[in-house]
């Protein structure tokens, strides 16, 4: 395995600022070896990071409406591929 960092590249995109957005993702289930869909409700910042060789585009979400029971942060990065625009 190498020991090399992957690619992180750090931006602004002003189309996706102040959307509200909905994105699901996955978190451990406390106690266990298995995974549940998350689920949460906010508002895009418009920052974003692209991870990885290829770069996947991570999107900052805040304000949040909806989140699990539990979750103790007020925002989220959601993957571009999970990340739902509401209706205007």
């Amino acid at each position: 395995m190498s020991e090399q960092s992957l690619p992180v590249h750090h931006g602004f995109d002003a189309a996706m600022a102040g959307k509200r957005a909905e994105c699901d993702g996955g978190g451990p289930i406390q106690g266990t070896y298995y995974a549940a869909r998350q689920e949460f409700t906010g508002t895009l910042t418009g920052e974003y990071i692209d991870h990885g060789d290829p770069p996947w585009r991570w999107y900052l979400m805040v304000d949040l409406v909806r989140k699990p029971a539990g979750y103790p942060w007020n925002s989220v990065w959601c993957e571009q591929g999970n990340l739902f625009l509401a209706e205007s």
